[in-house]
């Protein structure tokens, strides 16, 4: 798998999960590790959500998790906070806002 293959398929589960009722602003930069491996970040602000393809400065939290992991949690197969717990993801930043990117995508635990 290429980073662009696993951005484009966590891209489209981002783009589509209902955020309308979000109002307020997180910034996630993710880094993901191994195969397809590659730097972007995901935005939350007033109802809307963005992904881009690059570091974001401007960051609230930091995941850095290998590719796979990652896109079982965007795909709701793992939770980040169990994916946390257990090492297979770090977390830089307010810890307690990354449970927040579960319930923007719709997710449940």
């Amino acid at each position: 798998m290429t980073f662009q293959e696993a951005f484009d398929e966590i891209k489209d589960i981002f783009i589509h999960s209902d955020v309308s009722d979000y109002r307020d602003f997180l910034a996630i930069q993710i880094t993901m590790t191994g195969e397809g491996g590659g730097t972007f970040y995901v935005k939350f602000c007033d109802g809307k959500v963005e992904v881009r393809p690059y570091d974001y400065r401007e960051h609230d939290l930091i995941f850095i998790c290998d590719t796979y992991d990652f896109l079982k949690i965007a795909r709701g197969e793992m939770s980040a906070m169990a994916a946390y717990t257990v090492g297979r993801l770090k977390i830089e930043g307010d810890i307690g806002r990354a449970s927040v990117i579960q319930k923007l995508v719709g997710k449940h635990y």
